[in-house]
């Protein structure tokens, strides 16, 4: 019976690589499958499981999320953002490929939706860095990474899903990525900085900018900070679930856009469709999975791997490196919601069985999956920012560019491996606050 386990991924990753729709995929091989070996009978309680998904209290976190940063990005909040933050930095070498990385991060920290921010960033960043004589390698690398860092910073989406797979506290899972994701943002902007000054003809500092405007600069800058705290401040000292949380930080993005007079009835009609579209994606994507995952282990495919990797003698450390790479790899022809429910859920019980703790792991395959948005050929965030890209951008400029930003991610994944409290410091520091300790 393990041996149509392992055919299920010889037939689902070639068909995934054809583009054929990965929910359909993935439930079309569960039934074939399924139905062939064990009887139509092994689906009997797939209805019950697909009930649970729907009726998931964490998972409704996802759409209040999504439906947040559709209505930020229509509010105009990242253009405010960016032409402020360049008035402040701009006039040193490299300050606006700088003010990209914050604006992501701010933005990452407002929505944790990356195609939004890359698209956005794109759009209004990279033609005013190509304007003022940037590297294109090193502003396409900066738009590309800043955009991805909503994987790992709260309200992070893929965090909401591993937390999930993994069955770990969201609030605890928020928490826990706070830390790798201001490493990330501190490294990159190092970069920036050390390659700006050893060649400032990559990024040349503005000749000519007004100076700031205190309050221009405080109507840009502080309502996105009010809300960013409102959402994950609410988390981090227990006054709401991250669910909540959501629901707060979807009404402070409406109030947001009436402030600014950009919220009328056909865009937030507009905004609602295209985040149910994206919503529907997701759980329709996880349905597909359940009943994969259902059948894949039916067939005794999770004792498969249990027993491979127990057979391998390799321990808690060669397990990780091996799923790390395993992970890594998939990301170069994987979305990370495909790795998320395909390969995690046949990883967490190995992990488990090995006395790993789940909030660390999950933590390490969140940052693996942020590679996978850049890693070449098929990442999200090149595919993304080439189609809003000016014509004189190439790709081989984007790919160029986002190459020492994977390295810097790769280093950042390897710390986190060797010094574990840097994941669970801040969530057991808030448990005890909380008197959950």
């Amino acid at each position: 019976m393990e041996i149509w386990a392992i055919l299920m991924f010889v037939v689902l990753l070639p068909a995934l690589l054809l583009g054929y729709p990965v929910a359909f995929t993935l439930g079309a091989i569960a039934i074939l499958f399924g139905t062939f070996t064990v009887g139509v009978e092994i689906f009997a309680l797939l209805p019950y499981r697909i009930f649970g998904i729907m009726t998931n209290f964490t998972l409704l976190a996802v759409p209040l999320f999504i439906f947040m940063g559709i209505i930020l990005d229509k509010s105009k909040v990242a253009e405010e953002l960016l032409e402020s933050l360049t008035k402040i930095l701009g006039r040193s070498p490299g300050g606006l490929a700088i003010a990209v990385i914050l604006v992501g991060a701010m933005l990452a920290a407002s929505t944790g939706v990356v195609g939004a921010t890359v698209v956005t960033l794109g759009v209004i960043a990279l033609p005013t860095m190509l304007k003022h004589k940037y590297d294109a390698s090193l502003a396409c690398g900066a738009v590309a990474a800043s955009g991805t860092l909503g994987q790992v910073i709260p309200p992070s989406i893929v965090a909401i899903l591993l937390a999930d797979i993994m069955g770990v506290p969201v609030g605890r899972m928020f928490m826990a990525t706070l830390i790798p994701g201001l490493f990330l943002i501190g490294a990159y902007i190092l970069y920036i900085r050390y390659l700006s000054h050893r060649n400032p003809q990559l990024a040349p500092p503005f000749e000519t900018i007004a100076p700031p405007n205190l309050a221009a600069l405080s109507k840009a800058i502080l309502p996105p900070i009010a809300l960013i705290f409102a959402v994950l401040g609410s988390i981090f000292v227990g006054i709401a679930s991250p669910t909540e949380a959501a629901a707060v930080g979807a009404s402070g993005a409406l109030v947001l856009a009436i402030m600014r007079n950009r919220l009328s009835l056909s865009s937030l009609r507009e905004s609602a469709i295209q985040a149910t579209k994206l919503t529907s994606m997701v759980f329709m994507i996880l349905i597909g999975a359940t009943a994969f995952g259902l059948v894949f282990k039916a067939l005794g495919g999770d004792k498969l791997v249990a027993t491979f990797f127990s057979s391998m003698g390799v321990g808690a450390t060669g397990f990780i490196l091996i799923s790390m790479a395993i992970i890594f790899v998939l990301g170069f022809f994987l979305d990370f919601i495909e790795i998320c429910f395909i390969v995690v859920p046949i990883f967490e019980p190995v992990a488990r069985q090995l006395g790993l703790d789940p909030l660390w792991f999950a933590i390490l395959i969140a940052m693996n999956l942020q590679t996978s948005f850049l890693t070449p050929p098929f990442g999200f965030s090149l595919f993304y920012l080439k189609a809003v890209a000016p014509k004189q951008v190439r790709a081989s400029h984007i790919y160029n560019g986002v190459i020492p930003f994977i390295l810097i991610q790769l280093v950042a994944l390897t710390l986190i491996a060797a010094f574990p409290n840097t994941v669970t410091w801040l969530p057991d520091l808030m448990d005890r606050y909380n008197g959950l300790l």
